[in-house]
């Protein structure tokens, strides 16, 4: 007696191969997305201040808007006229000691056994004739750099259109949702939204604490190059884990060149800051948002770093904060949350 072949599942196999192809279809349009999703983050920042505005006086969404995007120009004005000279100034006294500083640390690596294997490679880094063949490439970089910058001028312009208008693309996402999942969808949508704008927030306001406080302990110890090194340290807080770590490489390394005896002084602040962003400053930030691991943000920025080089490492965390609460609401809550054995009763 032969056995009933089993019928095939068209419904399950249609939906397979369509997400197959869904997913070779991000994959070739990852750029676009990354703008898209930049966008997105820029016009949750944007947001934050506008809801402000919004609960606090009388005005509509276009004019607080506007008053939100004259105040950030006039800030950026105001501290490009202030601070950029002084930059430009410590980035050329930078690139003017790197090539002894490279030498200085080769000779400190000859010294140490475990470390001499380095010493060749540091030699070699710290002569210009070793990068003459880079001169060919600055016709690609140039093109990469006014790629990058088309990229964040179609960036910064959706994220005005978005936050110009979020009930119109809430509605549009919606629309794409089935019906019985549309009050979900748009309780995901808030979650989402608070969680981004709380995290850019607290993080905003963490890395401007980590630069000021660098920038003005560095200054008062007398280390070289502070406003640089401040800038540096107040960046790389958005890169959890190993940006603190780099942050602490340059004074410490120009101070250990230009002014060893304060080498120690640049170390202990560096510690003592990046202690109280880590356990004291950040937690209290963003103790009313999603809480990062480590591990889980690290992992993330290598790879979209890996994917999407670096806008993936500097949009990793963003996309991580929202990655997090659909994972919780959705994977978490709605199905390994209510996943039964066959036979067996729920508890």
């Amino acid at each position: 007696m032969t056995r009933p072949t089993a019928a095939i599942n068209w419904p399950a196999l249609l939906g397979t191969v369509a997400l197959v192809l869904l997913g070779l279809m991000a994959w070739e349009l990852r750029w676009v997305l990354m703008v898209l999703f930049g966008a997105i983050v820029l016009a949750v920042a944007l947001d934050v201040p506008v809801q402000l505005l919004l609960r606090r006086m009388q005005l509509g969404r276009p004019a607080a808007l506007t008053l939100v995007l004259i105040a950030f120009g006039s800030l950026a004005t105001v501290l490009v006229l202030l601070l950029l000279p002084e930059v430009i100034d410590q980035v050329q006294t930078l690139i003017r000691i790197l090539p002894a500083l490279l030498a200085y640390l080769a000779s400190l690596s000859g010294r140490v056994p475990a470390l001499s294997e380095f010493q060749e490679t540091f030699r070699s880094l710290s002569s210009f004739e070793t990068l003459q063949p880079l001169g060919s490439q600055l016709l690609g970089l140039a093109g990469g750099a006014a790629n990058g910058t088309i990229q964040l001028l179609l960036m910064a312009l959706l994220a005005v259109l978005l936050c110009l208008d979020p009930g119109s693309h809430t509605r549009l996402v919606l629309a794409a949702t089935p019906r019985f999942y549309r009050q979900h969808m748009r309780r995901l949508l808030e979650d989402c939204r608070d969680a981004l704008g709380g995290w850019l927030a607290g993080m905003t306001l963490s890395a401007a604490a980590v630069f000021l406080g660098t920038w003005a302990g560095l200054a008062l110890i007398g280390a070289p190059l502070a406003l640089l090194s401040g800038l540096i340290a107040g960046v790389l807080t958005f890169v959890p884990t190993v940006g603190p770590t780099v942050a602490t490489l340059l004074p410490a390394g120009v101070a250990l060149l230009l002014v060893p005896k304060v080498v120690l002084k640049v170390v202990l602040l560096r510690l003592l800051l990046q202690n109280l962003e880590a356990f004291v400053l950040t937690p209290l930030l963003l103790k009313r948002t999603v809480n990062l691991l480590p591990t889980v943000a690290l992992m993330g920025q290598l790879s979209l770093g890996a994917l999407l080089g670096l806008p993936g490492v500097l949009l990793a965390l963003p996309f991580i904060v929202v990655t997090q609460v659909l994972l919780q609401e959705v994977l978490v809550r709605e199905i390994m949350d209510r996943w039964t054995l066959r036979g067996r009763a729920r508890p």
